[in-house]
């Protein structure tokens, strides 16, 4: 990965020159010569050489190009921590020392490529076999899909090489939101930052290269979520193999190699394995929390790996962070998504250059201390507490981060609406346990809000309206003066959670929305009246969103929802649904239908969406499972068109496939 190490050797380079500007200014010009080096040196097949293992000049140049880059890429972070913790004094004569380190670096550089071959030599198809055999189990039907996707990966473009790779290590064998990705690519610096663009939105456009070139794919039944297929899944094992770079097991008792950047343990028992002091990136998940003897394992793992930038302890169930985390000046990615902790320790505002801080289902009184407010280059910020309406307080003075994008499970009372409309700068905002004490503040702040791509609204709920008698939750829980909320223009996803007297009205015209969610709604009127016009959606939730007992053919029309693809439906008193209109959803893909008991027949029409993929049906009636039978169920022609069929009833379970 020879190319790609110099190209990342830039993109550093060049970030340090953006943020580092207050100890950079006796060394720029050798920084700038520097990229000029390299971008000078090109791109070439060093990376093919270096995977295939061949042993000739040519591979002789590049593996000591690409190990003298890790060396000079750890040089360059270490000489950051050290600047930042030292004196005036101190930090000039470290200056001075970078800068003939500098020099020197310039100069290896210069007498390595100097020796590159003037010819390359082609890559034989030979070799990727032998690299294929030595790397699985012979399989002549399996070779040849491996050998395809072989020669796909090595004509990738070098990003988008090391972001499949970082798929794999990101992922495991499961699903992962594209969101997330996006934010890991950015943190770990495998994606270039230029003034003025966003890097999320370059991560974001590589993602989808890689979806339509087939080597990732989205989540058939979970929106906006992706895997890796078999085989690019089982090839990117091989390759990381053979960088030694990237490292992915599911065995906390591994060795981590001493050349290893990006390790991630999958599963993981109840320890945390030693790792090399120039780790980037670290995820840990375990299937069962792990051991409180993980926490001192942990700390001695953040003491000795003081260049990481990525750290996810997701699913850990950790009930603290040691102190240690505070002095990893290069973190940028900080993860402790389903764990037990309720606050995180006061060295966090130390993190300078942290991006996105992941507290996700934290521990039940969780709450953000005023140290989150240091973190300057904070990007991203998603919370919930898992008790009461999810809301997590957090102190004034939020909007001092001037470069949150993502704000999400934040409390907006207290003062905090009214500041929500100066952080123009956000795309997406979810927040919790509205109330008419603040509910017209909000909404006057999100209306200023002209970035924003995705926005979730949910009620504060009043515990004392809930009649177990009733099936209506949140049936007194209403959404506060919608009617006067206008949304911004470029909405794309918006999640209405609360009851709702009436549709509002705006919601016809948001011509740009794709995503919707209506969660215990309890409409009494048809929704669809006014949704099926939306030209641009294409994912419609409906979770207890209208509380009727039939629906007819006026809910589909023809022509109606033209572009949706997928359709979810929960109702606990649904018991008619008749009528579909040929015309209607002409691009459905998956119907997925739940907790609907009291529904005995799905509706006529069904059989004429031909774009149908998947059927999902969850806790619903045995006599609907029964009906719908292929082995002579008399409602089976309706859906015997569809390739998967899955369901779950009170008796059985299972699914129907061609």
């Amino acid at each position: 990965m020879a190319a790609s190490f110099v190209t990342l050797f830039q993109w550093r380079l060049n970030s340090m020159l953006l943020h580092e500007n207050e100890i950079l200014l006796g060394v720029k010009d050798q920084i700038k010569s520097l990229i000029s080096q390299l971008d000078a040196a090109g791109s070439f097949s060093g990376d093919v050489g270096m995977i295939l293992g061949r042993e000739s000049g040519h591979g002789s140049w590049a593996s000591e190009l690409r190990g003298m880059l890790r060396q000079a890429e750890d040089f360059v972070d270490d000489f950051v921590i050290r600047a930042y913790g030292q004196t005036e004094k101190d930090r000039k004569d470290s200056i001075a020392e970078f800068g003939k380190e500098l020099q020197n670096i310039n100069s290896r550089i210069s007498e390595i490529l100097n020796r590159r071959p003037p010819v390359e030599t082609p890559m034989m198809l030979e070799e990727i076999q032998q690299f294929l055999r030595s790397n699985f189990v012979y399989d002549e039907e399996k070779e040849t899909d491996l050998v395809s996707c072989m020669l796909n990966y090595i004509n990738l473009p070098y990003d988008l090489r090391l972001s499949l790779l970082f798929c794999r290590v990101f992922l495991g064998r499961y699903g992962e939101s594209i969101d997330g990705l996006v934010r890991v690519l950015v943190a770990a610096g495998l994606v270039q930052e230029k003034p003025g663009e966003l890097m999320e939105d370059k991560a974001k456009e590589n993602i989808d290269k890689l979806i339509s070139l087939g080597m990732i794919e989205e989540l058939e039944d979970h929106w906006d979520h992706f895997k890796a297929p078999s085989p690019y899944f089982e090839l990117s094992l091989g390759v990381m193999k053979a960088e030694d770079f990237f490292m992915s097991t599911a065995n906390s008792d591994s060795m981590v190699t001493p050349t290893a950047r990006h390790v991630s343990i999958h599963d993981a028992d109840n320890t945390i394995p030693n790792t090399n002091s120039f780790l980037h990136s670290l995820f840990v998940s375990a299937k069962d929390g792990l051991s409180e003897a993980s926490s001192d394992c942990l700390r001695n793992v953040l003491h000795n790996s003081k260049l990481l930038r990525v750290l996810d302890l997701k699913n850990t169930q950790l009930e603290s962070l040691p102190d240690e985390v505070g002095k990893l000046v290069h973190l940028r990615y900080l993860s402790v998504r389903h764990s037990e902790m309720n606050d995180l320790p006061e060295s966090i505002s130390n993190l300078r250059n942290l991006q996105t801080l992941d507290i996700y289902r934290s521990g039940h009184e969780f709450e953000l201390s005023n140290g989150v407010l240091n973190l300057a280059q904070l990007r991203h910020l998603m919370m919930y507490r898992p008790m009461n309406d999810g809301e997590v307080r957090v102190p004034q003075g939020i909007s001092r981060l001037r470069n949150l994008q993502t704000l999400e499970g934040i409390y907006a009372g207290g003062g905090i609406a009214k500041e929500l409309g100066i952080m123009t700068q956000l795309r997406s905002l979810e927040v919790r346990c509205i109330s008419d004490d603040h509910a017209d503040e909000l909404y006057v702040s999100i209306i200023k809000l002209t970035r924003i791509q995705k926005l979730s609204l949910s009620v504060e709920r009043v515990s004392e309206s809930y009649d177990s008698s009733s099936s209506l939750e949140y049936e007194n829980s209403i959404l506060p003066c919608l009617e006067s909320f206008s949304p911004p223009p470029l909405l794309q996803t918006l999640e209405l959670e609360g009851r709702l007297i009436e549709l509002p009205l705006w919601l016809g015209s948001m011509e740009n929305l794709t995503k919707l969610h209506m969660c215990y709604c309890h409409l009494s009127e048809n929704p669809t009246t006014i949704l099926q016009f939306l030209p641009n959606l294409k994912y419609l939730q409906m979770f207890k969103a209208y509380k009727g007992r039939r629906m007819d053919k006026e809910f589909f029309r023809a022509g109606g929802f033209p572009k949706l693809e997928y359709l979810y439906i929960s109702s606990n008193n649904l018991v008619e649904w008749t009528e579909i209109e040929e015309g209607a959803l002409p691009c459905l893909k998956q119907l997925s239908i739940y907790y609907c008991m009291e529904l005995m027949l799905l509706p006529e029409g069904l059989q004429h969406l031909t774009t149908l993929l998947i059927l999902d049906m969850w806790n619903v009636h045995e006599d609907l499972i029964r009906r719908l039978s292929p082995n002579g169920g008399p409602e089976n022609y309706k859906i015997k068109h569809i390739p998967l069929v899955k369901y779950l009833g009170d008796m059985s379970h299972g699914f129907w496939g061609r």
